[in-house]
């Protein structure tokens, strides 16, 4: 626990119970006495959470932890409290009997990290020793885990736990060490694709100005904002065209230059808002962009970001993405990752075959769409996500025969959610409960009929693909965990591969030239430790396709 000023802070040794071991030890330094209890032991530490905890130990590296903050959140979804406060304070209080605190909005994006440092940010009473309340919680936590009566639920649990929490070690860890990022190539795009950078503050971008002039002479000739939804419906209106919206797939069925014209202004100024020049000057800094990862951010156990759109990069500016010299980067990802994890979860012998090895869909194609790749992909997504309408239904009756046990396993899914249940991903990550009005709608009965049927299989659909997508998120914590290991023992030190991306199911590490080959390797290890870790003895594969390149926009 750090002192709220100056380097020391206070170390507690803890049985695995959580009970403590002595009293606490005071240090002069925290970060020198982590780091040699770490060289020594590499326990696993425990704190409230680690984007204010370990960031300041940086660039040290601390193997485990046990993240409170995280944990917290888990358990209150799996006991039935989804989405309460999770903060240290909060934990406390409920263990107390005190009011429960709200969790803090989180820091707005670049330049805020030291906001992550305020005390408040535990959310502790005043006068109450956070030492003590870490402690306690803590413990507290470890009985509720032991308390899930099923012993292999149990088990998955906390590897849940253990892979949630190292997920919050390399947040932090990415989030100082940075996706390199070359900003002359950055300015480069920018500049061919919106013209120079304007030299006035607010004032758009030369062929913005340029398609907006386009839009309003082929609109009739009258100006109107280009960025403003009604005025470009009314613009349209007036030469005849009714629009519901300016979505890319509603202009693409307008036979008109205007809707052309209108797609491509919708993309330039899409780039230049969200990845310009504006945001080069707060994300991308010193030839790194420093995104905030947001573990579990996302209801189904995916990381979210905050701020600098690190999950979004446009497919173009990958350009900008360069290794550094002597450097170079391995591109990872899941081929066919959720159709595998299905196979997986509901252990389909005929399914499982198909993952088994190779194109998932090419195999499902040749046992039972007579070749038809496009007719397999179509009707097994179709299944993941609840889709019905078209053309769609025999796919799904072929599946039904072919696959029992797989579409047995998420329309049981969709049921539970129909029904107002909750569904757990493999490791017990708890969905959100169905809301208040969503159960007003489906119970009462005035509206028991054709709105209330049409929440609940909305919600049918959620819960059948959560136990697919949290799943594969629960697959892709553990990959990153094992990954995470493995780069650390192949060297130590700043000549040390790292990884610098995730997204879902692909990883991005930046490796010294000479280890591009281990890290290969590496990341196709960690691959098969997950699967072993999550799924245990499948014949499912996911399997992780590398390439070495010096440029992200290269490996794809």
């Amino acid at each position: 626990m750090p002192d709220p000023h100056g380097p020391g802070g206070r170390l507690q040794p803890l049985a695995e119970d959580g009970s403590p071991l002595g009293p606490p030890v005071r240090v002069s330094s925290l970060a020198a006495a982590v780091a040699e209890r770490e060289a020594a032991e590499q326990p696993r530490w425990v704190w409230a959470a680690a984007d204010s905890a370990y960031t300041p130990l940086l660039p040290g590296r601390l193997a485990r932890c046990h993240d409170l903050r995280l944990t917290e959140a888990l358990l209150l979804g799996h006991e039935g409290a989804w989405g309460a406060p999770r903060s240290l304070g909060a934990a406390w209080a409920r263990i107390k009997g005190l009011p429960v605190p709200a969790d803090l909005p989180e820091s707005a994006g670049a330049g805020d990290q030291e906001s992550l440092f305020a005390p408040d940010r535990l959310q502790l009473p005043p006068g109450t020793d956070p030492l003590a309340a870490l402690i306690a919680v803590h413990a507290e936590q470890q009985r509720r885990i032991q308390a899930i009566a099923d012993p292999a639920a149990r088990a998955r649990f906390r590897l849940l736990v253990a892979a949630e929490s190292a997920g919050g070690l390399l947040a932090a860890e990415m989030a100082f060490d940075g996706l390199p990022w070359r900003a002359d190539i950055h300015d480069r795009l920018l500049t061919e694709l919106l013209g120079p950078r304007p030299t006035v503050p607010g004032t758009q971008p030369r062929r913005l100005a340029e398609l907006t002039a386009e839009l309003q002479q082929a609109l009739g000739g009258r100006p109107f904002n280009p960025e403003s939804h009604t005025q470009v419906l009314r613009a349209f209106a007036d030469q005849g065209i009714q629009l519901g919206s300016t979505r890319s797939w509603e202009l693409n069925r307008i036979d008109h230059p205007a809707a052309r014209l209108m797609t491509r202004y919708k993309e330039l100024s899409r780039l230049h808002a969200a990845h310009g020049w504006a945001w080069q000057d707060a994300w991308a800094r010193g030839g790194r962009f420093r995104p905030e990862y947001v573990v579990g951010g996302v209801v189904s156990g995916r990381w979210a970001s905050r701020g600098g759109g690190a999950l979004q990069i446009p497919r173009i500016l990958r350009r900008a993405v360069v290794a550094d010299p002597g450097w170079t980067l391995v591109v990872a990802d899941a081929a066919q990752l959720e159709p595998r994890v299905l196979a997986a979860l509901s252990q389909d012998a005929g399914l499982a075959r198909s993952a088994a090895e190779g194109d998932l869909y090419d195999a499902l194609a040749a046992t039972a769409f007579q070749g038809d790749r496009d007719k397999a992909k179509l009707g097994l997504l179709g299944a993941m996500y609840g889709q019905t309408s078209g053309d769609i239904g025999p796919l799904l009756a072929t599946l039904r025969r072919r696959y029992p046990a797989a579409m047995g396993y998420v329309e049981a899914a969709a049921r539970t959610g129909e029904d107002g249940g909750i569904v757990r991903s493999r490791l017990g990550r708890t969905c959100p409960p169905p809301t208040a009005d969503w159960l007003d709608l489906t119970e009462a009965p005035e509206t028991a009929g054709e709105a209330g049927g049409r929440s609940a299989r909305a919600r049918g659909r959620f819960t059948r693909n959560f136990v697919i997508q949290a799943s594969g998120a629960d697959w892709a914590l553990a990959l990153l965990a094992a990954l995470r290991r493995r780069l650390t023992a192949l060297e130590s030190g700043p000549d040390r591969p790292h990884l610098v991306f995730f997204q879902h199911d692909e990883v991005v590490v930046h490796t010294p030239l000479n280890l591009a080959d281990q890290v290969a390797a590496a990341v196709a290890d960690a691959g098969e430790e997950a699967r072993a870790l999550v799924f245990g003895d499948t014949p499912v594969r996911f399997p992780l396709s590398a390439t070495i390149a010096d440029c992200y926009a290269d490996a794809k």
